[in-house]
């Protein structure tokens, strides 16, 4: 089957789930005040407020860093027994909270709850010096939730209960500007279920759909459906395993995670070969394809603005649809188990995710999975 883009439902006359974009996104790690050096100092994050003992939370530590439009928060649990720590002991540090910024977070739950969400936080209404937020959440695929916030009444750093703060190490940004799309892994056969999930109680719309002719090589397989909400603003692309001769990165991701989860976060900028020279530069590794790549991909995607020979060097791809052409790199995972990673994608005019590339992009993962020894 051929990608197919579908075309928005003229049946919908208004949105029910309006989102200004994606307000931030939560790890539960192990360590959270390590986490944060890496991210400052490898990614160029900014350290701008944190929560823990100092600030009157005794049970936990928060670190929010910041870089562009992008908001990424380090929690560290002080308690064995805790929600949070027993996330980490599962699945090691990964996502648990993808929060969407809305301008009515006790709208937005209402909404979802009607449509069959199930509750994970009730509408709470938090205050401080610098006014007030209102957060609620539902669940999604594994134990990730959408936390809904509202913080159109506020002015401080970041929640209440956090305290404006500083990096005391030197950082240097590298041109992230916002999140463009994050990916989650769901089981065999669960695929569909959570697309109509999005579709019926957030309001989504299909926007692509990739069967495992699209994504395949000679040993792997996996299908994929991209759901978007009405202003494109989050885009949420849902993966599942196909049948295959071997096992697949879903497959993998699902065995270390030990269930569904965010497998990678998709991150914007406007100059990939500046961003992704400063992060090899930092030691951040990137998945590697081979040479032969490059000898006919002009062939297939055009002209292209940017230097083929430094994107080649730089191990970029290249990919075009009919709206313009896109350059993506994906990172090895950031976790020692193989589940995070983080795609750098910089477009120009495409608004697809990369369809020519699959195969390449599949074929250097496998390549990992047999240094793993878990192909």
């Amino acid at each position: 089957m051929e990608q197919s883009t579908l075309t928005s439902n003229p049946q919908i006359v208004t949105d029910f789930l309006p989102l200004n974009g994606t307000d931030h996104i939560e790890f539960y790690v192990g360590n959270a005040k390590q986490s944060a050096y890496y991210y400052q100092s490898a990614w160029g994050y900014e350290l701008v407020a944190y929560a823990g003992l100092e600030t009157g939370i005794k049970d936990r530590a928060s670190y929010v860093l910041q870089q562009g439009k992008i908001r990424l928060v380090l929690t560290t649990s002080f308690d064995p027994e805790s929600d949070i720590s027993q996330h980490v002991r599962k699945h090691g540090d990964g996502v648990k909270v993808l929060a969407l910024w809305v301008d009515d977070a006790t709208k937005s739950y209402e909404e979802t709850i009607k449509r069959g969400a199930k509750s994970v936080i009730a509408p709470t209404r938090m205050q401080d010096e610098h006014g007030e937020v209102v957060i609620s959440a539902i669940q999604t695929y594994g134990e990730t939730i959408h936390k809904f916030v509202e913080r159109k009444n506020y002015t401080g750093a970041f929640l209440p209960g956090f305290a404006p703060k500083k990096s005391n190490v030197p950082v240097k940004p590298i041109g992230l500007k916002y999140v463009d799309h994050c990916v989650g892994n769901v089981e065999l056969g669960q695929m569909n279920e959570w697309v109509k999930f999005y579709e019926q109680v957030m309001g989504f719309q299909l926007l692509i759909t990739f069967d495992d002719k699209d994504i395949s090589t000679e040993y792997s397989a996996l299908m994929s459906k991209v759901v978007s909400n009405g202003n494109g603003f989050v885009k949420f692309p849902i993966n599942e395993p196909a049948e295959g001769k071997k096992k697949s990165q879903i497959e993998e991701y699902i065995d270390f995670y030990k269930g569904a989860g965010v497998q990678h976060i998709a991150i914007a900028t406007d100059n990939i070969i500046e961003t992704v020279t400063e992060l090899r530069a930092r030691g951040v590794e990137f998945l590697y394809v081979p040479e032969t790549y490059y000898e006919d991909v002009l062939d297939r995607v055009g002209h292209i603005d940017e230097d083929f020979e430094a994107l080649k060097k730089l191990n970029i791809l290249i990919d075009r649809d009919e709206e313009g052409y896109l350059l993506q790199l994906f990172t090895k995972p950031v976790e020692d188990r193989p589940t995070v990673f983080y795609e750098i994608i910089q477009r120009h005019g495409a608004r697809s995710f990369g369809k020519g590339n699959f195969k390449a992009l599949f074929e250097a993962i496998e390549r990992e999975q047999e240094l793993r020894g878990t192909l």
